[in-house]
């Protein structure tokens, strides 16, 4: 016989007991997360009131890089046609890649059902460059004339294999989205020598090579779990390059300083009730936003650069949003101290017609970058100043397609692929790594790109190794937990 009563004494036992234990774990919860928010909260307030310094104890040692460029070639650079031509690329030029070279290692879904893999070459011929001898393509002619001042890596390494896996590695060194950007941790680090612009800035910008290219998103420069301070600013293109920076129509400056200043006093107020970082973050700007308010038409004002200095540029510097508009705007900012200027330039994803498609990508990237980086040069910047020209994998030496079709390309290929580097530290003149006749695999001084993010650091002043942030109870650091190495022998 069923005892009801002995049954509902059971389950009120079972549910105090739950409730209970939840009620201790949710305790404990709010302990550790109140921990955590006030560790998070000191850092983020060092951010705001100090953002003239380190809140880290930073730099570790003397930097030889006070700023960074990044040019980021968004979709996949072709390493082998702009960087890496080999011999053997011609005399096996339309023959099956050797096994022993393809080996077994995964391809995309868009190549892996390919009953055959034919030998590219390079598209174009090039030459060697420079005192390394740096074989530059001919697709790059303004390229080739600074091969003294930058360093080839040749063996940049990626275990990602498709685009948004890949990219969000190379920018975050996760392969996951939600983690921290290079420029926040740069900027979560060192802090900021402007105070009128924020420390960390980014511009897109669409090539004409496939277009549209690969999305790129905002997270790419976010902050992840870092403080949301130390996020990127989008520059958009056009005459409203930040989004409601502007007092609405009625609204004077004065009037917009006094609502600061009393919405300022109310946050700190809750900010040390609650011990919230983001309160404090959202101080920082709502200030940050009023000094742009002067500082970023200032920036977007190019009409006192010399002709000279727009015509280096290249006949689309005046076109807002185009690679080479956000070349200049980028100098500009690193004239200003911006910390960590970032460009992304879509279109290199030549799947499909890449004998079209690459010529115009160069096309729009080649002398806009030279220009850049001989401006840095010229104001003497280029010494104190780290750029870094990447991609997030190169492409396959053989044919995505069939071979001599117009509508050919080449696939992904992450198991080696070219980026430069150049100024803040780095020896100019140089090749680095060494692949394999059909350029495929790595035969000498690999570097993965968790070295890349060291190597960056280390040019800054950071040890990687000793730079991190508590998250989800882990110190987390941008090279994370498995080993990286500083690429010693690119440095000055």
């Amino acid at each position: 016989m069923i005892n009801l009563q002995q049954i509902q004494q059971n389950n009120l036992r079972r549910i105090f007991l739950g409730d209970s234990i939840r009620g201790i774990g949710s305790v404990a919860l709010g302990a550790m997360m109140a921990g955590d928010s006030a560790r998070a909260a000191s850092n983020s307030d060092a951010s705001v009131d100090q953002s003239n310094s380190s809140s880290n104890g930073l730099p570790h040692f003397k930097p030889t890089a006070k700023r960074v460029l990044c040019l980021f070639q968004s979709g996949g650079l072709s390493h082998i046609d702009l960087f890496d031509d080999k011999p053997m690329l011609h005399k096996f030029a339309g023959q099956e890649i050797p096994a022993s070279i393809k080996g077994t290692q995964r391809l995309t879904g868009m190549t892996s059902g390919q009953s055959a893999y034919p030998i590219v070459p390079p598209l174009k011929s090039g030459k060697k460059c420079g005192k390394s001898g740096a074989w530059i393509s001919d697709l790059l002619p303004n390229m080739q004339t600074i091969a003294d001042d930058v360093t080839f890596i040749k063996t940049l390494n990626t275990e990602a294999i498709n685009h948004d896996p890949a990219i969000t590695f190379m920018n975050t060194g996760n392969q996951l989205p939600g983690y921290a950007s290079m420029g926040a941790w740069v900027s979560y680090g060192l802090g900021t020598e402007n105070e009128n612009l924020p420390a960390f800035i980014a511009m897109v910008s669409q090539g004409t090579g496939k277009n549209p290219g690969q999305p790129v998103f905002s997270r790419l420069w976010g902050s992840g779990f870092l403080p949301s301070s130390h996020q990127g600013v989008g520059l958009r293109p056009g005459a409203n390059p930040v989004l409601y920076l502007k007092n609405p129509p009625g609204v004077a400056a004065h009037q917009r300083r006094e609502l600061l200043d009393d919405l300022s006093e109310l946050n700190r107020l809750r900010a040390d009730d609650q011990g919230d970082p983001e309160i404090l973050t959202r101080i920082h700007s709502y200030e940050m936003a009023f000094r742009m308010q002067t500082s970023v038409p200032e920036l977007t004002d190019i009409s006192s650069e010399s002709q000279a200095t727009l015509d280096a540029y290249g006949p689309e510097v005046n076109k807002a949003g185009s690679y080479a508009a956000n070349c200049l705007l980028a100098r500009r900012l690193l004239e200003r101290d911006v910390r960590f200027v970032q460009l992304f330039h879509r279109g290199w994803d030549q799947h499909i017609a890449i004998a079209k498609q690459l010529p115009n990508q160069c096309r729009d990237i080649d002398q806009p970058t030279t220009a850049l980086l001989k401006d840095l040069k010229r104001l003497g910047m280029l010494d104190d100043t780290l750029v870094v020209f990447a991609t997030e994998f190169g492409r396959t030496v053989f044919s995505q397609g069939k071979l001599g079709d117009p509508g050919m390309g080449r696939d992904h290929h992450g198991r080696c692929f070219s980026v430069w580097m150049a100024g803040g530290g780095i020896k100019g003149g140089l090749e680095h790594g060494l692949t394999d006749d059909f350029c495929y695999n790595i035969l000498e001084k690999p570097v993965h790109l968790r070295d890349l993010h060291a190597t960056i650091l280390h040019c800054l002043g950071i040890d990687h190794s000793s730079f991190s942030f508590k998250f989800r109870g882990l110190n987390t650091r941008l090279t994370g937990v498995e080993e990286a190495h500083v690429v010693k022998d690119i440095l000055v």
